[in-house]
């Protein structure tokens, strides 16, 4: 069977609008925010749980992880951090795939996630059994799966990679004179090609969030703010890309964000991430790029609509029921395990 690649498996049409979403979850009062944080933090105690949650889930969640003993970071840290940490059980805040990630890495602990419904726009545009199909189709070569897939996607894989370590990755393979077949995420796969030249050919799909940047909002905002350096995660289009100062995963732009002498920052990425970046830079101004639209006319709003599923309603109820386990074939754990594995261990050697 032959892929046809020309037009992406999944729409963004189908993703479901941020601001429904958050309209859609309870609204507390301070007094009882405060008693829903206080039984959380009993139930962790009392079922040796621990809360790993990513950058881009609420504030209020990250919070939360911090002030339990928990952890903060993207996806490769949420990975070392859950494979590290003693806990019998991880809450994992986030999408399916990091539950599904700390699952293949700990298939002796309980995972369990605030909601299942929790997807990922690259994971849906990259179903398992075409993706297996077109790499039966390219047998020479090395295939290579962002994070941001499934388990059973990981399990067809050689390696698995986040944004973090990508093109490290990648300059590694192409040195050992590889031919790389990359998904699920072409405007990672397209900068990582022009930042390494390797021979990479490009699985197409994109993050519904960072696809709505705009080159020609952003370079009005930029004209508005020329003092303002430009973060941009490389999930985004190319021109949006070509207008950063910084250009790197959530880590690197957190810390790219201390390192550069701006004291004005326009920032492409998720804006979830400006909870652990405002802590890291408190006397610097962050100012959300421009998406598709404005306000409600934008679908994503530079806000992932999964991620925002991600509550404190939804967090206490399943420490509450112990609901959305992860639970994952022991075959395709096993095989996922050996790319992912080899992710950490590459990771490792670049410390």
């Amino acid at each position: 069977m032959s892929i046809d690649l020309a037009k992406p498996l999944f729409d963004a049409r189908n993703a479901p609008e941020t601001r429904r979403v958050l309209q859609s979850a309870p609204h507390y009062t301070p007094e009882e925010r405060e008693q829903v944080r206080a039984r959380i933090k009993h139930l962790l105690r009392e079922q040796d749980a621990v809360l790993v949650a990513h950058y881009y889930t609420d504030a209020e969640l990250q919070s939360l992880a911090e002030e339990t003993g928990g952890h903060v970071a993207d996806s490769l840290e949420m990975a070392r951090f859950g494979n590290e940490h003693p806990a019998s059980t991880l809450i994992v805040a986030g999408v399916r795939f990091m539950g599904e990630t700390a699952k293949i890495l700990n298939p002796e602990k309980r995972v369990l996630m605030p909601t299942l419904e929790a997807e990922c726009s690259l994971d849906l545009g990259c179903p398992a059994e075409p993706f297996a199909e077109f790499c039966d189709a390219h047998p020479d070569r090395t295939v290579v799966v962002y994070a941001n897939t499934s388990a059973e996607v990981k399990a067809r894989a050689d390696w698995v990679v986040t944004s973090s370590i990508a093109v490290k990755l990648i300059e590694h393979l192409d040195a050992e004179g590889e031919k790389i077949l990359w998904a699920p995420d072409r405007h990672l796969g397209h900068y990582i090609q022009q930042v390494t030249g390797a021979d990479m050919l490009l699985w197409n799909a994109s993050c519904v969030v960072h696809d709505e940047f705009k080159f020609r909002a952003l370079g009005k905002l930029i004209e508005e703010h020329p003092e303002a350096g430009v973060l941009v995660h490389p999930e985004s289009p190319e021109e949006v890309i070509r207008m950063a100062n910084a250009v790197g995963s959530t880590t690197q732009l957190i810390e790219a964000a201390r390192r550069l002498p701006h004291k004005t920052f326009i920032v492409a990425t998720d804006r979830g991430i400006f909870y652990k970046m405002q802590q890291a830079v408190p006397e610097k101004t962050l100012i959300a790029a421009p998406t598709g639209g404005a306000g409600a006319t934008c679908r994503m709003c530079a806000h992932c609509p999964w991620m925002a599923m991600n509550g404190l309603h939804n967090l206490l109820e399943v420490l509450e029921t112990g609901a959305n386990e992860i639970t994952i074939d022991e075959d395709i754990r096993v095989r996922a395990l050996r790319s992912t594995q080899r992710m950490l261990d590459f990771a490792r050697s670049l410390r």
